[in-house]
């Protein structure tokens, strides 16, 4: 039986974020297995009210978890690292990654009781690791987090190059520049397949370097007459970096606010990184300060509700607050999905009279992706026989391959739970694994098609109603049945409360059972649940999800 060589996206295929791929090469269904990050996504009240964080499926994966030789992590954004503490425990392989991003995986393994050892730092290019039929080395990229990496993956049918999240970037502030001549050394043997990074496919003009926003960011702050507040990706310590240096340019202290961005320095601090970060200050000193000499750096740049910058919009955090005068700026891009958040902070920013600038005349922030121009160059310098776009949403994996078909390239298309056989010629989907969501509930994963979320918005939508029937040792009703009701307006049409409807309706179906009925719960539930939907549809144009509680005494 002929070995392959297989390629299958369970997560970042098809939208954006929640990063997670896997390679295998062998013989059909015995083939070693890697994974390529563990990353997640975030929820929203509309899909996933009251979730915490959303996973891949890997289901597929822990079946075979005997047969996974390694999982490589490209950088430490959470999309791409933030699984790797909660799926652990069911895949139970070696996790290799650079220092910066080991830093990260590790301390989030820790939180789950798994030694730090689990986590392999690796230099970059040419260190390589062997796993099973597997030599795989990171191969520096510039993006917005220090230590990006893509990943040369050299195998018994060629080599596959996956890019991680990249952009073109000579000038990167912190971190590494794209280095042209590195990325030639890893086409030069040849390349089979390219898995190439699509978030800015549809943005035409070249992508700008980090160094080039500085002046206006400078210029921004020594401008404003009151306190500046700026936010931005904890993640993005280029970012930081830039914002900070601006505002002692400025004649600006820094403050740090939310536990992210003081971890994220502190990350990069040790890791070595960040060497010559401008000095902070504490929030008790903060305050003391002149309003115009002070720059406050605060997490909640896609409107995240329990972050620094929405603290600050509703009111004080840690004794600070924004007053008249002051200056807000985004330094961010607002991810799709998140404009609700960001439009509310934004409003009771304004509320308080807080100048608000955002990123609209594209002077304050770069993307750390790369743009159309940034794919087509990557394209041309690894000239890879097979083009396979990743990381976006459906519309971005089809106009990259698109793209490169409009070059004289192969594309191919593979949404999440495609199966890929890179060996053959030509490259074809050769199978696909039922692909699905794990929800970070609390404490606790539940998966996508568990119905506890399915519950959670039917009862957002609906309401719920609680009856309760109880049933003497006779088996006859005792009392009348009674409602207790959540979501619900009080009065319906009648002009009634709604709870005396419903009750009048059930008592007067219980006082007419037959007693056949009344001994079966299963069918008095039935009875019950129906009335209460169909009285409270009469009354108030809902029909409620219903909890029927039969108590019987012996």
């Amino acid at each position: 039986m002929t070995d392959r060589l297989i390629y299958l996206p369970l997560g970042g295929a098809g939208e954006i974020g929640m990063n997670c791929y896997v390679y295998g090469y062998g013989a059909p269904g015995r083939e070693r297995l890697i994974v390529v990050d563990l990353g997640v996504t975030f929820p929203d009240m509309d899909g996933s009210p009251g979730v915490d964080l959303i996973l891949p499926d890997v289901a597929w994966l822990e079946e075979r978890r005997d047969r996974i030789d390694g999982i490589f992590i490209t950088h430490a954004h959470e999309d791409h690292v933030g699984a790797v503490g909660h799926l652990y425990a069911r895949l139970r392989a070696p996790v290799f990654a650079r220092k910066f991003t080991a830093h990260h995986a590790r301390a989030k393994l820790e939180e789950y009781g798994v030694p730090a050892d689990a986590v392999t730092v690796v230099g970059a290019w040419p260190e390589t690791v062997t796993a099973g039929p597997f030599t795989v080395s990171f191969v520096p990229v510039s993006h917005s987090i220090p230590e990006s990496a893509g990943l040369a993956i050299d195998t018994p049918a060629g080599r596959v190059v996956h890019s991680g999240d990249f952009k073109i970037d000579p000038t990167p502030v912190v971190g590494e520049p794209f280095d042209r001549d590195l990325w030639a050394e890893v086409a030069r043997p040849g390349v089979l397949a390219l898995m190439c990074d699509s978030t800015n496919v549809h943005s035409e003009h070249p992508g700008r370097s980090e160094s080039s926003i500085g002046a206006d960011i400078e210029r921004l702050m020594a401008e404003a007459e009151g306190l500046v507040c700026a936010t931005t990706f904890a993640s993005n310590v280029a970012r930081l970096k830039t914002l900070a240096d601006a505002a002692t340019r400025a004649g600006r202290s820094v403050c740090l606010l939310g536990r992210a961005m003081r971890r994220m320095v502190e990350a990069a601090v040790e890791t070595g990184w960040l060497t010559d970060f401008p000095a902070v200050v504490p929030p008790e000193d903060a305050a003391m300060l002149p309003r115009e000499n002070l720059l406050l750096l605060v997490t909640g740049s896609q409107g995240e509700r329990r972050a620094a910058s929405a603290q600050l919009a509703q009111g004080k955090y840690l004794g600070l607050e924004l007053k008249a005068g002051d200056t807000f700026l985004f330094s961010s891009k607002t991810i799709p999905g998140n404009e609700r958040g960001v439009i509310r902070i934004v409003n009771q920013l304004s509320e308080k009279g807080v100048l608000v600038v955002d990123d609209s005349s594209g002077r304050y922030h770069v993307s750390g992706h790369a743009n159309r121009p940034d794919l087509e160059a990557l394209h041309e310098l690894l000239a890879p026989k097979v083009v396979v776009p990743m990381h976006g949403e459906h519309r971005h994996l089809t106009a990259h391959v698109r793209l490169a078909e409009a070059t004289g390239r192969r594309g191919v298309l593979a949404v999440n739970g495609t199966v890929l056989d890179l060996a053959a010629d030509p490259v074809r989907a050769v199978d696909y694994v039922e692909t699905c969501r794990t929800y970070l509930d609390g404490s606790v994963l539940v998966g996508a098609l568990d119905g506890v979320v399915r519950d959670r918005i039917r009862m957002a939508l609906n309401g719920h109603v609680t009856v309760t029937l109880i049933i003497d040792e006779d088996g006859a009703p005792l009392g009348e049945p009674w409602c207790e009701t959540m979501g619900l307006a009080e009065t319906g049409q009648t002009g009634a409360p709604l709870v005396d409807v419903l009750e009048a309706d059930l008592d007067q179906f219980v006082s007419r059972a037959h007693r056949k009925t009344l001994a079966d719960d299963e069918a008095l539930e039935k009875e019950l649940r129906q009335i209460v939907r169909r009285s409270a549809q009469g009354e108030i144009g809902k029909k409620p999800e219903v909890t029927v509680v039969i108590s019987r005494l012996a």
